[in-house]
């Protein structure tokens, strides 16, 4: 039994997630056969190369003389086309040494940074122009499809014409693959942005004639998961659906493909059977405490475009607090949480760190819990272990200064805080759990001992006033000189939230999606006071103006860089203040 686990695109191309390497693990200790590929690392690698963004502009320049799509193009496309043949024709010749660069320590540097992630972004606008209005950013991808839409995902997989990855696939993916002949091709679907592409690859696998038995699974699947009997007509795509955790249901779907046993014994899956969707029973995730170690075989970690290696790794399943009302704790992934024993955690990074000689960790919980931030730090100091590593955190009690201090002199290098607002009122109708007095507190002591302190806030929630979104920017300059960087946003209303669940009870009198969107995964809304979602987007926008331009804005660009710019400073040295 072969199988292939892909992760497609979009999705940042800094750093492997950690779904195909967990699934990876356990099915390789199961004895099964596993190929993991990133396609999303290996698009963008394809795409940000100098032959590719050649033909790109070969192709505009033959198209451009022939004027062979004048009628059809709009003043939009016609726009990017002209800055591609005027501005963007040198940037094939510059692209190559931009990734080096990035790559590098080069990428600290102000000018030589800069430069080089600007010249990334024109390879991206340059790469999309043939297909506009879609268009791929270094962080995903704008598509002109609507991607909760079951009729657009099966046009958009369909067709060459707005859709990137159409030929890509085709010419380079699809064949490799049908050459392997693998047994059972695994998708792995975290995020909207990674819809089309996921379909698109799909349909050309079914068309190419691959015989594989092609699953799709990830959060993204799960987010829908009460949608799918009513989706017979995205099964010709694939062959079937796993919810939640993979682990134990690819496993035993590898087993039934190979005759021992039926697909309606394997947990968590969703299949077509003539004309009916069969829907199985969910069963339990594998403990946490059970489950390999990630294996990162076969992913060129080197290619990824950072400075310095970092891996994803993770010390629970579920978030401990699980009541914020805005959020849907991994599209609904699951209700339950699950923690690491901390001595495990410090085994699998110290395994890791030998074996990948990396001394970079980014822990993907939702929040990492005060416990493990304590017991695992105590263990890193004691085994002389010296890696950084990140994480989400909640404003804690528990989190005083003494712990502060010893995460950080343990290689912690920047928390991350879902303060989400200033306001008590608006903090008390979220469920967020958190006293303001604490949260300056935590920033105060965190900065002091040396850890970079970013907040995620958001404006809009339903019912915050005005003055309440003024709260939240006040809190923020009082305690500018203790935060380092910032996340903004304003609200939305996702499916499977406690708000979209009750939406009575916070104030949203209407929830409402287009009538041909049949798998929504935001919703709009009506809420009969508070500010409008456009001037909580005004609101958002006027406070970004007053913020100063940093002197390398490419290292605030994403968490990632983030990560790796705090890291440079010494474990003492004060960090750059976002004010």
């Amino acid at each position: 039994m072969k199988a292939l686990l892909l992760f497609p695109p979009c999705w940042h191309p800094l750093m492997p997630h950690l779904a195909l390497p967990s699934l990876t693990a356990y099915l390789r200790g199961e004895g099964i056969e596993v190929t993991q590929r990133d396609l999303n690392l290996e698009l963008y690698d394809e795409v940000l190369s100098r032959h590719y963004l050649t033909a790109v502009v070969r192709q505009l320049q033959r198209e451009a003389r022939a004027q062979e799509k004048d009628h059809a193009r709009s003043a939009a496309a016609a726009q990017e086309c002209s800055w591609a043949l005027s501005e963007g024709r040198d940037v094939p010749g510059r692209i190559e040494q931009a990734k080096a660069i990035i790559r590098s320590s080069r990428f600290y540097e102000v000018a030589a940074g800069l430069q080089a992630l600007l010249t990334v972004t024109d390879g991206l606008r340059l790469a999309s122009v043939p297909y506009h209005p879609a268009t791929l950013h270094l962080t995903g991808y704008d598509s002109p499809f609507p991607v909760d839409a079951s009729g657009a995902i099966l046009a958009a997989a369909r067709t060459r014409e707005y859709n990137l990855f159409y030929d890509y696939f085709a010419r380079l993916v699809v064949p490799q693959i049908a050459r392997d002949q693998p047994d059972l091709i695994g998708i792995s679907v975290t995020s909207d942005r990674q819809v089309i592409a996921a379909f698109t690859l799909a349909h050309l696998l079914k068309e190419a004639g691959v015989r594989a038995h092609i699953t799709l699974g990830g959060k993204m699947m799960t987010c829908w998961r009460d949608l799918w009997p009513e989706k017979l007509s995205l099964f010709p795509f694939v062959d079937s659906i796993v919810l939640y955790a993979g682990e134990v249901p690819l496993h035993r779907l590898t087993s039934a493909l190979a005759g021992d046993g039926k697909l309606r014994d394997v947990p968590n899956l969703i299949y077509r059977e003539g004309s009916r969707i069969v829907v199985n029973e969910v069963a339990a995730p594998e403990p946490v405490n059970e489950l390999p170690l990630p294996d990162f075989q076969g992913l060129p970690l080197r290619r990824y475009l950072v400075p310095a290696t970092v891996l994803p790794i993770s010390a629970s399943r579920g978030c401990y607090w699980h009541r914020c009302a805005f959020c849907n704790v991994g599209y609904g992934e699951s209700a339950r949480y699950e923690e690491k024993q901390a001595d495990k955690v410090y085994a699998e990074i110290r395994a890791l760190a030998e074996r990948w000689s990396v001394r970079h960790f980014f822990f993907s919980d939702e929040a990492v819990s005060p416990r493990i931030l304590k017991l695992l730090s105590r263990r890193l100091l004691e085994g002389d272990l010296h890696v950084h590593w990140t994480g989400a955190a909640r404003f804690e009690p528990s989190l005083d200064a003494a712990t502060l201090q010893q995460i950080a002199r343990a290689g912690c290098r920047m928390l991350m805080y879902g303060l989400e607002s200033g306001s008590p009122t608006v903090l008390a109708r979220m469920h967020k759990g958190i006293d303001l007095d604490v949260a300056r507190r935590v920033l105060r002591e965190g900065a002091a001992a040396g850890i970079w302190n970013h907040t995620f806030f958001f404006f809009g929630f339903p019912g915050e006033t005005r003055q309440e979104a003024e709260e939240t920017i006040r809190f923020f300059r009082e305690n500018a000189a203790h935060i380092h960087s910032v996340c903004t946003g304003t609200f939305l209303l996702e499916r499977h939230s406690a708000v979209a669940a009750h939406p009575e009870a916070y104030g949203v009198s209407r929830i409402t999606h287009p009538y041909d969107r049949d798998m929504p995964f935001y919703y709009d809304y009506q809420a009969p006071w508070g500010v409008a979602a456009e001037e909580a987007e005004q609101i958002e926008s006027d406070f970004l103006d007053t913020l100063p331009q940093k002197e390398r804005p490419h290292l605030y660009y994403h968490d990632i860089y983030r990560f790796l710019y705090a890291s440079q400073f010494w474990h003492g040295e004060p960090l750059p203040p976002m004010l």
